[in-house]
Formats: structure tokens, sequence, C-alpha cells
């Protein structure tokens, strides 16, 4: 019998994103219910595409989200359970275990959430991660720090993008982090610094097959970004080049070994400068933050938003098609700024595709059919960026990638 009423999709979302999802959610005739903090009232969420929009103090009590949850599916039956963030993957798994709603449940969830558990997985099916150790065993702890040399990695397992990394350079300056730890030392995993240049590749996936890759490279990597200030910036890698066939190799190695199904998924890799060898670093069932994604959209025209949408709402329809394409090159620029409102109009050259709007952010969108005109305006406005705008504020810079 034909299904009469409209599918249901909940949407979680503990940041201010995800409004083309929506959009799309809506204009293919979902009913499109939206589970946001009450700090994030008020924000532009296009509530033209929202049936109705439920609030929450906070996102951190499991159970609080799926007591809310079931308490609303007495009047909508929730079809679909999609997370707007990184932060919300885990959440949305555990209320599709609950509802029983289609989707990935919560062990495979940890693949995507977990740095640990990603590492563990990755490197069981033979994919090369830098090496590293859990942050529980202290005889294994100092064995590995006999046997790997500093620098290393601290990093907390459950975190997004660079939030929370320290790097250790001797023995004697871990311990005592540890010991500020406490109880959250099993939180963390301890991972070898490498030297070099850091990838990030963003796709589609469809069944296990990877019907979308893009890979990127960052002009300088997040962490430095994060941790030292600076302008962040990122640009498309030169298609048909070895550099790109080793990244999408890597990546769909990546994505096998953690059983991904149908969905998005924002990839980070690093390349020894030692060993010239390109190893996993993380992943996420999530669109890419810090503007990438409207990178992603003016390089090649699809918006990765949208694109995920229809893969939720078609759920086990195999007819799903990428969208034809462009293969053009994006770059994108972006920096704290020091003004709140910065003004980017003296930036004037044609390949500017988008403006970023945002309070205390200055950032550009560049696309291009040659990739040199892309790393001669990256490179320009990298250093215009400094003098025009630039802004550092104290401890965690991260910009979400």
């Amino acid at each position: 019998m034909a299904r009469k009423e409209p599918l249901t999709i909940l949407c979680l979302a503990s940041y201010e994103k995800g409004f083309d999802f929506i959009r799309e959610c809506k204009e293919r005739g979902c009913r499109v219910l939206l589970l946001t903090l009450e700090s994030l009232k008020d924000k532009p969420w296009p509530r033209d595409c929202i049936d109705e929009v439920f609030l929450m103090p906070t996102f951190q009590e499991i159970d609080w989200i799926v007591n809310t949850v079931s308490y609303y599916a007495r009047r909508f039956p929730i079809d679909r359970i999609v997370p707007m963030d990184d932060y919300d993957v885990d959440r949305a798994a555990a209320l599709r275990e609950h509802l029983r709603c289609p989707g990935m449940g919560e062990s495979r969830a940890r693949f995507y959430r977990d740095k640990l558990a990603m590492r563990v997985q990755a490197q069981d099916n033979g994919v090369p991660v830098p090496d590293f150790v859990h942050v529980l065993n202290y005889d294994r702890i100092k064995e590995y720090m006999a046997r790997v040399p500093p620098p290393w990695m601290l990093k907390p397992r459950l975190e997004a993008a660079a939030r929370g990394i320290q790097k250790i350079h001797h023995a004697d300056e871990l311990w005592p982090k540890l010991d500020e730890l406490g109880d959250r030392q099993s939180y963390f995993l301890l991972e070898r610094f490498i030297k070099g240049q850091v990838y990030h590749v963003d796709s589609l996936t469809h069944f296990g097959q990877n019907v979308m890759v893009e890979p990127h490279r960052y002009t300088t990597p997040p962490f430095e970004v994060a941790h030292g200030g600076g302008v962040f910036s990122s640009r498309t890698i030169e298609h048909g080049s070895k550099e790109e066939k080793t990244l999408k190799d890597v990546h769909s190695q990546v994505l096998k070994a953690l059983q991904c199904q149908t969905g998005v998924s924002h990839s980070e890799f690093i390349r020894s400068d030692e060993d010239g060898k390109v190893y996993f670093l993380e992943t996420s069932a999530r669109v890419a933050g810090a503007f990438l994604a409207n990178m992603i959209e003016a390089s090649t025209g699809i918006n990765l938003w949208r694109e995920w949408a229809k893969m939720v709402i078609d759920g086990d329809n195999r007819t799903y098609k990428v969208p034809e394409r462009r293969h053009d090159y994006g770059g994108l620029v972006i920096t704290l700024s020091k003004q709140q409102c910065p003004d980017t109009s003296g930036y004037v050259d044609p390949e500017i595709a988008f403006r970023v709007k945002l309070d205390h952010h200055a950032g550009l969108v560049l696309r291009s059919p040659d990739l040199k005109r892309v790393d001669q305006l990256i490179s320009e406005y990298i250093g215009r960026f400094k003098k025009d705008f630039l802004a550092t504020m104290p401890g965690d810079n991260t910009m979400e990638g």
C-alpha cells in the first residue's frame, strides 16, 4: 500500500548549520523537524522550510534527548534522524537505536566520532596511521614513548577538528597533563607527530560506492592555525595528478575499513616529509565545516548538503546519481577578523565566487579553471588578510574543518 504521509526527518543541530539540507528536504515534500539548542533559537534558520522547532537547554545528556524526541514521536512518526554537526553524530545514532530508525547505529558511529576507534579499525584493515597508544595503561604508554621518539600529539577521542589537541615534546611534559586530566585520561590517545602536508578529502558514498571524491590540500596545517593563529586556507588538488590518485586510493581504503555505506564524509590525511607516505588522521560522517563546502560547490557546482539530503530521503532506493559537475579548481581563504563586520569589497578579482558573511570572520571562496591562478590568489590574499583583518584570540582558535 502506498504511503500517504510525508516522510518525517528530524534534524539534530547543536550548531547553526545544515540550512541547504533542510531546504532540500522541504522542497522534496518532507515534514522537517529541527531539534536544536535554546541558545540557537534566534539564528536565521530557514523557518519557512521547518514544520516545528524543538529547543533544549543542552545536548550533553543523551537520556534527555531520547526522552524529548520520544515524547514528540507520539505525534510524529519519525522516519529519519540526521545530525547536522560532528558532535551530533553519536546522539543521532543513539536515537536511531532507541526508535529503531534506519541509518548508522552506535557501534558504527564510533568509527566516525572516536579518534581511537577509527584508528584501530583502519590499522586492522591495513590503512597506514601514525603510531599511537591509548592513554590507559601506564606500562604501555612508557613502552610507547621509549619506542616512538617525540614530539607526540595528545588528542581527545571525541572532539572535532583540532580542538583540544596538545603537542608534547618530552615524557616529563606528559605526566603532569595526565594528572590534570584525572579520570578523563582514558578519553585521550597519544600519537606520533608527523611533519608533512595535510589534506582533506570530501566525498559522497552510495551503497558502498564512492560516487564523488574531492581531495584538497591545506596551505597551513589546521593544528597550527588553531593553536598559533593565522589565516586558514585550502584548495583543490590538481586533477589527474599522482597526488590526487594517491589520496583517492587511501580514502577509499579508509571508508571500506570503516564500513561506510551511504552518506557524506570529511576525512583528513597527512603526507610525511620523512617517508613520503600518506597516513590517515581522522574522518567524520558530516559535511565539511569552515566554509569548505562552499569551496567544493564553487569548483564542482555540487552542493554536498543537498546531495546528502537526497540520499537520506531516498533510503533504500538505489537510483541516486550525482548531478553533472564542473571540474574547476576551488580555493578558500578565511581568518578571524578584528572587525565585527569586515569589509572585503576591496577584493575585486573575478575568481571570487562567495564572500563569507559571519561576525568577526573575513573569508573568500575562489573558483577558476586554472589551478595556478587559484594558488596565486591564495598566496596574495593570505598576505593581505594578515594586514587587513587578522585577529588572534587566546586559547583554541579552531575553525572546524
